[in-house]
């Protein structure tokens, strides 16, 4: 069911359901693609589901006396099982178009294009392996600090994703990131909001340097982006939650 396009509040209940739609793989009843951009402040709650039911899978499989290692590749297969693989998709086209193309045309081209190239494979493997070797640490350490991370993890990784949509223009007329529209600045520090209070509660005193150091990492991200294509896509904000997802492990880490 939709709603009329009139409909501007700032917050519906429909928004965690249509940010689920948006972001997951989960079997879930029609949304309201009209709020689309308004439903933006519940990504981090997306990040809460996946990474909770993320955990569940690696704790159950610890309290099976499964070794860590596998554990840990457990709860990565969820993570991109719950997802679709759409945030590595992202990540793998980001790297291929933004260090494969000469010009922004050839970029954006590249990246539009559903053929991997070296980049991508290269980004792929760096990026499952980081997240791989971070959870596998953490659940030597225990299934609570590794569940607590991947919630952590998950939800301010996709506070991220409203940020650069707020903060960068389209750099294209078409792709999935513009016909969720623009973002505004509010619906983004709604979204920043909501990831802190659940970063807070699950990862405690790691919640500042781990807000810090993905903050950073987002920026830069943010001025590649605007350097090489003038803007952001759906690829761009799919390697943002794919990198700040992996800082927060580490910084859990340290």
């Amino acid at each position: 069911m939709t709603q009329d396009k009139s409909d501007t509040s700032l917050i519906a209940l429909s928004d965690p359901l249509t940010a689920l739609s948006l972001l997951s793989r989960l079997p879930l009843p029609a949304t309201d693609d009209a709020r689309a951009s308004e439903a933006a402040w519940a990504y981090p709650l997306v990040g809460f589901v996946i990474g909770a039911l993320a955990a569940v899978i690696g704790a159950v499989a610890h309290g099976l006396g499964l070794p860590a290692a596998l554990c840990a590749l457990l709860a990565l297969t969820a993570l991109v099982m719950l997802t679709g693989a759409m945030h590595e998709d992202g990540l793998a086209d980001m790297a291929d178009g933004l260090w494969g193309g000469w010009d922004r045309e050839a970029r954006l081209e590249i990246m539009r294009d559903s053929r991997i190239g070296t980049y991508g494979v290269v980004a792929l493997v760096l990026s499952l392996s980081a997240r791989f070797a971070a959870l596998w640490l953490l659940f030597e350490s225990g299934p609570a600090l590794a569940s607590a991370a991947l919630v952590g993890s998950g939800t301010l990784s996709r506070a991220a994703m409203p940020v650069l949509m707020a903060a960068l223009p389209h750099a294209r007329e078409d792709g999935l990131s513009h016909r969720v529209g623009r973002v505004t600045g509010l619906t983004a520090s709604i979204a920043v909001a909501v990831a802190s209070i659940i970063a807070v509660l699950t990862i405690g005193a790691g919640f500042f340097w781990a807000f810090i150091w993905g903050a950073l990492v987002a920026f830069a991200l943010a001025m590649i982006a605007k350097r090489k294509i003038s803007g952001q896509t759906g690829d761009i904000l799919g390697a943002s939650q794919q990198l700040v997802e992996i800082t927060v492990l580490f910084v859990l880490l340290a």
